[in-house]
């Protein structure tokens, strides 16, 4: 005869997963992944900079393989910069081969309207839209070697052939036009010679504009680098203090 029992068996708990440990990100390590080098030389400035890089980037994404600028960062950087009282002079530093002409010229109009003193720098190149860009500030500088391509306003995908179409262009075409004339020295009469000018760029018509001949044409104020820029700035700076405490006592 067989006894039944109340036998208890314990059930065999799972073994705890090991959670893996995040090791301590090494500053000095991201430092040299992100930005090539083992220190970043931090200080206090009263001087904001803002770079304009790759092409400028408006109501559409560009892929993203190609370097870019988007408006939508700019334009509050500048407003901030603007409103910030330590801030007491902007540098624009500009290496783009231009893009959308109403975010380039928005750009163009938000350094123009500042009310602290600005200097642009063009290096390496200031094509396309970058020229109404490189000439709002109160004053421009262009590195011995870097370029200014000039040319016509062109449209890309969708072109509906009414004379509406050519129209509107012509009025964008006028704005830029219009935009540089006032912020610079040129002629309108030289500028649209080097932007309708044929023969010099294979695709296309316009001219590039070398450094010191951008300077010639009065395109761009004078010849120089960063060195130069900054103390045309700090120059600004101080007839702007000057003229405060002039207007205190």
């Amino acid at each position: 005869m067989m006894h039944r029992g109340n036998y208890t068996s314990q059930e065999q708990q799972p073994e705890p997963v090991p959670v893996p440990t995040e090791k301590p990100r090494n500053p000095v390590v991201d430092t040299i992944q992100q930005l090539g080098q083992t220190t970043v030389p931090v200080m206090d400035s009263n001087i904001f900079c803002m770079t304009i890089i790759g092409q400028v980037e408006g109501h559409l994404v560009l892929p993203p393989q190609n370097k870019t600028t988007k408006y939508e960062h700019l334009i509050p950087q500048l407003v901030a910069a603007e409103q910030n009282s330590k801030i007491e002079g902007v540098l624009i530093v500009l290496n783009t081969v231009g893009g959308d002409v109403e975010a380039g010229l928005a750009i163009a109009e938000m350094i123009s309207s500042l009310s602290k003193p600005s200097v642009t720098l063009v290096l390496g190149g200031g094509h396309s839209i970058g020229v109404p860009i490189a000439v709002a500030g109160d004053m421009s500088f262009i590195a011995e070697t870097a370029t200014m391509t000039i040319h016509p306003i062109r449209l890309n995908g969708l072109v509906i052939g009414v004379p509406q179409t050519f129209e509107y262009l012509e009025k964008m075409q006028e704005r830029v036009v219009r935009f540089v004339m006032s912020h610079s020295r040129i002629t309108e009469q030289k500028f649209k010679e080097l932007m309708f000018k044929t023969g010099e760029l294979t695709r296309d018509i316009g001219a590039t504009v070398i450094g010191p001949d951008a300077v010639t044409y009065g395109l761009i104020d004078a010849v120089g680098g960063v060195g130069a820029a900054i103390r045309e700035l700090n120059r600004r700076i101080e007839e702007n203090r000057a003229r405060a405490s002039a207007v205190i006592q």
